[in-house]
């Protein structure tokens, strides 16, 4: 017994329960009980993740183009008809809102908060403004008489406008939340986060839409 009891004594403490839990089985450089310090998603996920949605959107449009093209060369009942004059200051408005995006996004960059956000309330409203001009240009189609149903011209007409209306009105609710979400200070890498992604969006929207115009326009 007692040889026993002197080899007992010997013996190595077993790995992991020695000295206050200094060997973990986690290996976490941090120790303690809370584990690794958590990190946020990084940007270029949702930067990808946008894109993702874009090809998305326009292959939509590719095929609400393709339809266009091939519905238009297919018969004789095509009537053209000439669009509101409105959709010219549209666009400029929606040029515009491209240009002071990418204003608002340079003053971001450089920590001019109070500018960036004077000039991302100002994107809002030409964001805005194009809309209630879309409205205005389709109640001009009303009052001369033209509607969805009217022709194949005008049929397509609505369809174009109205479904990149509905897209740009999600790109609006994104301005409109990160303008207000920017002010907490405390989630400023995700305010850049959020300031990419919507400039991206809102970009490729203005350029859908001059494409849609001229294609309306020349058709």
């Amino acid at each position: 017994m007692t040889g026993k009891t002197a080899i007992e004594e010997l013996e190595p403490p077993q790995l992991g329960r020695a000295g206050g839990g200094s060997a973990t089985g986690s290996g976490s450089p941090e120790g303690g009980d809370g584990g690794p310090v958590p990190r946020g998603t990084p940007q270029g996920t949702y930067v990808t993740g946008i894109w993702l949605a874009l090809a998305s959107i326009l292959m939509f449009f590719t095929a609400l183009v393709s339809s266009f093209v091939v519905r238009k060369g297919l018969s004789n009942d095509w009537v053209a008809f000439p669009l509101p004059g409105i959709l010219w200051a549209n666009t400029a408005v929606l040029v515009a809102s491209s240009a002071t995006l990418e204003r608002a996004r340079r003053l971001l960059a450089r920590q001019a908060l109070n500018d960036f956000r004077g000039w991302w309330g100002v994107t809002t409203a030409l964001g805005l403004l194009f809309l209630v001009g879309q409205l205005v240009a389709w109640r001009e189609l009303r009052a001369a008489e033209i509607y969805l149903s009217t022709n194949p011209s005008s049929s397509f007409f609505y369809l174009l406008t109205g479904t990149h209306g509905l897209h740009l009105l999600g790109g609006v609710l994104a301005l409109l939340y990160v303008g207000v979400r920017e002010r907490q200070e405390s989630l400023r890498v995700s305010r850049e986060t959020a300031v990419t992604a919507t400039s991206i969006y809102w970009h490729f929207l203005g350029g859908l839409w001059i494409v849609l115009f001229l294609l309306l326009y020349l058709g």
